[in-house]
């Protein structure tokens, strides 16, 4: 497993190496043991979540607050999307900044998303299986979500806002400077 630091260094790319022959593949996609190693400490994942969607379905920008604020690994078993993650720790030097990278069922790429950001995807395949693993269950008190189109953020979705689908409650998000935020000071994965 190899683990990279992005331009936002708190969210990490992860990438399991895969064996192939004739007959498939192997790969190991999480390894507890190599990710403590590589962070320094313990995340505790509790909960695997698991969605099916078609071509523009744009789900997110979703966080949780505290106290039930969520970790994130996320991962594409079918299909590609365009993950996102928005930093939204006040007083962070990457505040309102977000890193892009397109998840494949072939590139087996996962992104390590801490607490104190918005998470979002957009499929770009005709559908895509999508699947990740929490470190706190999910609240219903305590979950936000930002506007996907907000321009001061100028996500760059890949697609025409024509092809996209959401959910009503994706349409009616705030906006970013109406959102609420973490403390830059929050600690990431406990």
């Amino acid at each position: 497993m190899k683990f990279t630091r992005l331009k936002i260094p708190d969210v990490i790319l992860c990438e399991p190496a895969a064996f192939g022959d004739e007959r498939g593949y192997f790969a190991e996609t999480f390894r507890q043991d190599k990710l403590d190693g590589f962070l320094g400490f313990k995340i505790n994942f509790c909960q695997d979540n698991e969605s099916k969607s078609s071509y523009g379905v744009l789900r997110g920008l979703h966080y949780q607050l505290a106290p039930h604020a969520q970790t994130k690994l996320v991962r594409v078993i079918q299909g590609s999307v365009l993950d996102v993650a928005v930093d939204i720790r006040k007083g962070s030097p990457t505040f309102g900044q977000y890193v892009a990278v397109e998840l494949t069922a072939a590139n087996k790429k996962q992104l390590l998303i801490p607490r104190g950001f918005a998470h979002g995807f957009v499929v770009l395949s005709k559908e895509a299986i999508f699947a990740y693993k929490v470190d706190n269950y999910y609240s219903p008190e305590c979950d936000r979500g930002i506007a996907f189109n907000d321009e001061s953020l100028a996500i760059d979705w890949q697609l025409k806002a024509s092809a996209l689908q959401l959910s009503v409650k994706d349409t009616q998000q705030p906006l970013f400077k109406d959102a609420t935020y973490f403390n830059h000071s929050i600690n990431l994965y406990e």
